[in-house]
């Protein structure tokens, strides 16, 4: 059964966290709970550690815990130890009933770093890649035995960025590892969604409903600015959004044509005093149950 869902970054972001800092966390839940109406919520610096109290504190606004996003190492540590550093944060998914894990390769990723041009993102060799897949898929089949499945995080200023290097992942995984299809980070990263999408959709068990202004993430790129001065900038925003680049109505009936039962996730981080967290996710979740229910996703 579909399932919409957010991300608390809307309102205060992870990676810079002086971006809505001012923000109670109460506003937060309440707007993404009680008065947007949202089914789930990803994770956040925010939340609590404790399993418990993370899932007594997102019930009491009627929202369920999605995921959240864990960053491995497998470039510099072994799958064993990963298993190990991981721990705390399999607990806290099990115990709230997550049926995925989202997974980002984060040693050497610059998108925290104010100051390094996301152009100046690392890349592995092609037989880099496939090393780094197989440390990934024995990760995940260790995933899959404790019952989470592995979905990997294409993402801004990481080694699995264009559209080739997801490509290059998902033929070097596999059966356990699969993908988290993210909108916005596929075009940002050069892809076109659509296409991407099509190619991979067997594999995706989890969707990142985030838009990109398209004038926005081309200076970017011109101007060589950071992942975070291009967020604060404007890059990001929500499905529904007249200045989005993205066309979702395609994307969701590439899902429904696969029988995607998935959580539909509106991951878009954006500045809260420039844009109002409350009118923006009402605005894609309004946009994204619309255009499922023309899809006939729901």
């Amino acid at each position: 059964m579909i399932q919409f869902g957010t991300n608390p970054i809307a309102w205060a972001n992870d990676d810079d966290q002086t971006i809505g800092a001012d923000i109670p966390t109460t506003r937060i839940l309440d707007e993404a709970g009680r008065q947007i109406g949202f089914d789930g919520i990803e994770n956040g610096h925010r939340w609590p550690d404790d399993p418990e109290a993370l899932r007594a504190l997102l019930a009491e606004h009627g929202l369920k815990f999605i995921s959240g996003w864990y960053s491995t190492e497998l470039l510099v540590r072994s799958v064993e130890d990963e298993i190990k550093a991981a721990q705390a944060h399999i607990a806290k998914l099990r115990h709230n009933g997550c049926r995925v894990m989202i997974v980002c390769e984060t040693s050497n990723a610059i998108h925290g770093n104010p100051t390094k041009p996301v152009n100046d993102r690392p890349c592995l060799t092609a037989a880099e890649m496939v090393a780094f897949g197989a440390k990934l898929e024995a990760f995940a089949a260790y995933l899959a035995a404790q019952g989470l499945t592995l979905v990997y995080h294409h993402h801004m200023g990481t080694i699995v960025e264009s559209p080739e290097e997801i490509d290059a992942l998902m033929a070097a995984t596999g059966p356990h590892t699969q993908l988290l299809f993210d909108a916005g980070h596929c075009a940002f990263g050069g892809g076109d969604p659509v296409a991407v999408l099509t190619r991979h959709v067997a594999r995706v068990r989890h969707f990142h409903a985030k838009n990109i202004r398209p004038a926005v993430t081309a200076r970017v790129r011109a101007e060589g600015l950071s992942f975070l001065q291009g967020v604060v900038a404007g890059a990001f925003t929500v499905p529904g959004d007249q200045e989005g680049g993205i066309d979702f109505g395609p994307l969701l009936q590439i899902l429904a044509g696969a029988d995607y039962d998935g959580w539909i996730v509106i991951e878009a981080e954006q500045d809260p005093k420039v844009r109002n967290p409350l009118l923006y996710q009402t605005l894609g979740l309004a946009t994204l149950k619309r255009l499922s229910r023309e899809a006939g996703l729901i």
